[in-house]
């Protein structure tokens, strides 16, 4: 498996702000995690993604970036389209959905150029992407137009395989609240399209469309690992690229100071789905971790009589404060679950935690405090933090790739 971190983590979204972030953040990790060579999991605005398309001269000069500070490039982080920092994000990051023109042109913008930014000795790439959008409003009519998107994105990724030997594959990525909100949605969403006696204007082609296994995601569904992978492969399709995340976890929101606990994580700029498990094996679902807590528009919230878990995305290699705990076990099944499936060694695992900006002071051990302010250019905390996850990464999830250290966070 190759290992990367996703730069969604860092706010710049034109060409001149990424290649200062390759120099500012993501070289200094390279060495803070002592790696010859570092995978990054860029992340392309939809701007800066079509200019980067338009211009040959602008990807040679995104490539020398990477070149100089030792950078690769395997997966592009296609979910948000673009203001992924600004104050308020919530719901604006499922828009454009797949059933706006708009959506399909950024993805096949970003394949052309990861194509192009691919190492020398690397023919497969990944881009993850959203699960069609927000689950309301979606039409049939959205629908429809969503499986003609995929269907012409098929095609569009095997004409750039043939004609440039590169293959890139697009990973759905199901999330909570969304049309496909768990691995059973889009398992059962992709199969359905995937037949060859449907039309070539309906049919999606599996061997360039997969799955994107957000572990947080998949946690908060509190899925099983093993057969969340299992359906996947199942059905025909791939796991073609692995978030690697943790969710937070309240095992008993009724314990004396749970809530109080878990509601400083709330904040205004993302959103964070809560699920529990309630004793009938039911998983109730909130939007937000304020309704959840009953603390939006006078809402009841969630009973709490079962295990809250939380997308929000912590450090994976920090374990919160009791009464608190991560999900990080979830993470480890899922990732030695691919690893077993078939083409699971292809997949790309990518640490995805873009919330250090929006951590709590003084939550999981420190983490928090300062978290992107210390040294003198405001960078040294979120370095050495990022190091630190790759480094537990390493260490965790990448047992029996011997050559972890060399090929890239990656190997």
């Amino acid at each position: 498996m190759l290992l990367s971190y996703c730069t969604n983590v860092h706010p710049a979204e034109d060409l001149d702000g990424v290649i200062d972030q390759l120099g500012r953040y993501s070289g200094p990790v390279r060495e803070a995690a002592g790696l010859d060579t570092l995978g990054v999991g860029l992340w392309l605005p939809a701007e800066l993604a079509h200019r980067l398309d338009r211009s040959a001269a602008d990807r040679e000069r995104l490539r020398a970036a990477l070149a100089e500070n030792r950078l690769q490039v395997h997966t592009l982080n296609a979910f948000p389209y673009g203001g992924f920092h600004r104050e308020v994000v919530k719901l604006a990051v499922y828009s454009p959905t797949w059933a706006e023109r708009a959506r399909l042109d950024y993805v096949l913008a970003c394949a052309r150029v990861l194509a192009d930014l691919l190492p020398d000795d690397d023919t497969t790439g990944s881009i993850s992407t959203l699960p069609l959008a927000w689950r309301a409003p979606w039409t049939q009519a959205d629908d429809d137009e969503a499986t003609r998107a995929f269907a012409t994105l098929s095609a569009e990724l095997r004409e750039l395989a043939e004609r440039t030997g590169r293959t890139v594959r697009v990973a759905v990525e199901p999330e909570p609240g969304c049309v496909l909100d768990t691995v059973e949605d889009v398992v059962s969403w992709l199969a359905a399209r995937t037949g060859a006696e449907r039309p070539d204007d309906r049919r999606i082609d599996p061997e360039y469309v997969g799955v994107c296994l957000d572990t947080c995601h998949l946690a908060v569904s509190f899925a099983d690992p093993a057969g969340a992978v299992g359906r996947i492969t199942s059905a025909g399709l791939r796991v073609v690229k692995v978030q690697a995340s943790a969710a937070l976890e309240v095992a008993d929101p009724s314990v004396r100071g749970a809530r109080d606990a878990v509601g400083r994580f709330v904040e205004q700029r993302y959103l964070h789905q809560v699920r529990e498990l309630a004793p009938s094996g039911e998983v109730l679902a909130s939007d937000d971790l304020p309704v959840a807590l009953g603390n939006a528009d006078r809402r009841p919230g969630l009973p709490g009589d079962g295990p809250w878990r939380v997308h929000f995305h912590v450090p994976l290699h920090h374990e919160p404060d009791a009464p608190l705990t991560a999900t990080t076990r979830v993470l480890r099944d899922a990732v030695a679950a691919v690893r077993a499936a078939p083409h699971g060694a292809e997949a790309h695992l990518d640490v995805e935690t873009y919330t250090w900006s929006v951590l709590p002071d003084g939550v999981l051990g420190g983490v928090g405090d300062g978290a992107l302010g210390a040294g003198a250019d405001g960078a040294g905390g979120l370095v050495a933090g990022i190091a630190a996850e790759l480094r537990w990464a390493g260490e965790h999830l990448m047992t029996g790739d011997a050559a972890v250290a060399t090929e890239g966070v990656g190997a």
